[in-house]
């Protein structure tokens, strides 16, 4: 080293001192880590935003939403629970107390997926009536009936609450309890 904290630009062999060109770098070392790690960062944000990006037909291929085929199972089993009243009419109070929880239900899961898909829930079609007019209707459910039905949307709400994560699942788990509820109380 020099007085001045250079290296000597002479490189050193066996037999003494030689000269060595030395040519500088157009780019400092400090410039080339600058560089190297911009050009990472550049790379690693492309490569997620590339990943964020969805194309309509992945929308189209994905599978439903879960909570759909559970809100039409509390529509089902609050129509079935007001059904059952025209053969059960001493159990009416303990009835209605069920379709007007399960019309809850549906109503609480069909929000969840409206909120899900971006969209609001109250400008969202009502769900219409799926037999013709012309159609005899079917006799009314027993009580029996309705506590197997109940039973089943009780066990699938609750194999979905395992299944989902989060607000979903405890939404589900909560109306999993109250279908178990209203079997365990309500229909004795």
């Amino acid at each position: 080293m020099t007085s001045l904290g250079r290296r000597d630009r002479r490189g050193t062999c066996q037999d003494g001192r030689v000269p060595v060109a030395v040519t500088p770098s157009p780019i400092s070392r400090r410039s080339a880590f600058r560089i190297a790690g911009a050009a990472s960062v550049g790379l690693t944000a492309l490569a997620l935003s590339a990943g964020c990006t969805s194309d309509s037909s992945d929308r189209d291929s994905a599978e439903p939403d879960p909570l759909i085929s559970a809100a039409e199972s509390a529509r089902r089993d609050a129509a079935t629970a007001t059904a059952a009243t025209a053969l059960a009419p001493e159990r009416a109070g303990a009835l209605s107390v069920i379709a007007s929880e399960r019309g809850a239900h549906a109503d609480a899961l069909s929000a969840e997926v409206a909120r899900a898909a971006g969209v609001d829930p109250t400008a969202m079609p009502s769900p219409s009536p799926t037999g013709s007019p012309t159609e005899p209707a079917p006799p009314p459910p027993t009580v029996d009936e309705l506590r197997t039905q109940l039973a089943t949307s009780q066990r699938d709400a609750a194999g979905l609450a395992r299944r989902l994560s989060g607000y979903r699942a405890g939404l589900l788990g909560s109306i999993s309890a109250a279908i178990a509820a209203e079997q365990a109380v309500l229909l004795l």
